[in-house]
């Protein structure tokens, strides 16, 4: 079966629409990317004025899309390894063109109707910003040439928070939504804790945590944007949980 890829996200929902597949499935390309050959230049210029300002961020490497599709059932990408710095100048690119950008999101559910999520620290490249844990897919989430969406769930929830993955019930399939060439996916993690539980549990892995990436832990309990200084991301995925019916587009 051929499958029609585009660099653009024409053939999805409209933006910010929340829609499900059965699968995903993310191709990972030899060489680099073409927007890093291309701007090659431009990234290591602005790399110098981010570190300078927080010369704690690292560059290490990421996935970065190029393609993507939307199929019968399923969302299928192409994407390259990347630099962290090139990722770091495309989302910076008024329009965004020659990249797209695909990141997970373990939606922790708890028994008590809330959701919970972190806040970045201070150091990270996305300070005091609120958000559920995760991280960019990365080598370490790639298993026969293709990002492993619940091997980086599972992962990030684990280095950020304490807590195991495995411990929950989850969703069929993955819900989809996206803004601006990122594309959101995401699945549902309930708990049988209460969120004053769940945050217990994440404030004491925060005291033995080797790397500091989180501020804290929130309970979220309404789409209200105004509460946190919430990451874009999460918008959509907030206005379609607490919306009491949760429509979703086929």
């Amino acid at each position: 079966m051929t499958i029609e890829l585009s660099d653009d996200l024409s053939g999805l929902p409209p933006e910010r629409t929340v829609f499900h597949v059965d699968r995903v499935r993310m191709r990972i390309m030899t060489g680099d990317h073409p927007f890093h050959l291309a701007e090659r230049e431009a990234i290591a210029e602005n790399w110098k004025r981010e570190i300078a300002a927080n010369p704690a961020l690292f560059d290490g490497r990421m996935i970065l899309q190029r393609r993507i599709g939307l199929v019968r059932g399923g969302i299928v990408s192409e994407g390259y390894i990347a630099p962290f710095s090139t990722f770091l100048w495309w989302r910076k690119q008024p329009e965004r063109h020659g990249a797209l950008h695909i990141h997970s999101y373990p939606v922790l559910e708890t028994s008590d109707g809330a959701l919970v999520a972190i806040r970045k620290g201070a150091h990270t490249a996305n300070a005091g910003m609120v958000y559920f844990a995760c991280g960019s897919f990365d080598p370490d989430d790639v298993v026969d040439g293709h990002c492993d969406p619940e091997l980086n769930m599972r992962r990030e929830v684990l280095e950020e928070t304490g807590i195991e993955l495995h411990d929950a019930t989850v969703s069929d399939g993955y819900y989809i939504a996206h803004f601006r060439r990122t594309v959101t996916l995401f699945r549902l993690f309930r708990f049988d804790e209460t969120a004053d539980q769940m945050i217990a549990r994440i404030e004491r892995h925060m005291h033995v945590a080797e790397d500091k990436e989180i501020a804290g832990a929130v309970a979220i309990r309404s789409a209200d944007p105004s509460v946190h200084p919430y990451h874009v991301g999460m918008l959509p995925v907030l206005n379609w949980y607490f919306g009491q019916g949760q429509d979703v587009a086929e």
